[in-house]
């Protein structure tokens, strides 16, 4: 299934934009609480971390991370690999989650392009969080996820990898296949792929760049399978049956982004939010794959 090229500097600008975007908000200074003991940790307790800053907290009621995480089988000890984390909206539950538990979190950041200062200083930024507080976060091992990226970690030693609300960046670059790849090679067979993403009408046809940011279910799937992955479940919990996805500025009108105008131009002060404020988040897919126990010869 080929996909159209695009230049490395057009990858670099929605690489950065993205990572920053992709949570709906700038990295933040964050306060130092101490995580909870080992044998206390779990998810809820992850999520209710007193480490989450306020308006990440306010979108749980959308992204509804203690049942997504629990579908897609994140577990105590495990090792998770989390593809392009942002501002570390999920990395804030996860690496204190790993930490206490004696798992691992690999952090598939975007590939840092040196003429790129913006690509830089998203990578910079999500170290500094990491490093201000060791004491919560662990040792997150930080990779790599982009066009020519090697591995996002050792080669079959991963429980979970995760792909969340990202994969239409990949479709707009045209890296989708490597990521759905640099999976497979990182998952333990029997290992779990997990996808949150915006989910298009059924029925229509799949713009492989993903511009308006929606993407097909069957199409997710399709990729999924070309990879060597089964689906093995799928979940509605974080469907939005409001999402009329006929937005003037695609999925980003909606919350948390409401851009206002088209990407790169300014805010425009006189569009009404309102009714895109009703609709909420998007409405999204919530996909479990596996990685074949036993591989074809």
């Amino acid at each position: 299934m080929p996909r159209p090229a695009s230049s490395l500097s057009r990858r670099s600008v929605l690489f950065a934009a993205a990572a920053l975007g992709a949570c709906g908000r700038e990295p933040a200074a964050q306060p130092k609480a101490a995580p909870q003991a080992a044998e206390g940790m779990t998810l809820e307790q992850a999520v209710a971390g007193a480490w989450r800053l306020p308006a990440d907290k306010a979108r749980d009621a959308w992204r509804h991370p203690v049942e997504s995480l629990k579908f897609w089988g994140v577990a105590p000890g495990q090792t998770v690999v989390e593809f392009w984390p942002g501002a570390g909206w999920y990395t804030d539950i996860l690496a204190p989650f790993l930490a206490q538990t004696g798992g691992k979190l690999y952090a598939a950041n975007l590939q840092p392009d040196p003429a790129d200062p913006a690509s830089v200083a998203v990578i910079d930024a999500y170290r500094r969080k990491l490093a201000d507080n060791p004491r919560l976060y662990g040792q997150v091992e930080i990779t790599a996820f982009g066009p020519t990226s090697g591995p996002v970690a050792p080669a079959g030693s991963a429980d979970v990898v995760l792909f969340l609300r990202n994969l239409h960046n990949w479709m707009a670059a045209g890296i989708a296949e490597k990521a759905f790849r640099d999976a497979f090679a990182a998952l333990k067979p029997g290992g779990i792929l997990g996808i949150e993403e915006h989910r298009a009408n059924v029925g229509g046809v799949q713009d492989v760049l993903a511009a308006d940011g929606y993407v097909q279910q069957a199409y997710v799937t399709q990729l999924a399978q070309e990879a060597g992955f089964t689906l093995a479940a799928a979940s509605e919990i974080n469907a939005n049956p409001k999402d009329t996805k006929d937005h003037p500025f695609g999925v980003w009108t909606l919350p948390p982004v409401r851009r206002s105008s088209p990407r790169g131009q300014p805010d425009d002060p006189a569009f009404d939010h309102a009714k895109y404020d009703a609709i909420g988040e998007s409405d999204r897919m919530t996909l479990r794959f596996a990685k074949p126990v036993a591989t074809q010869p």
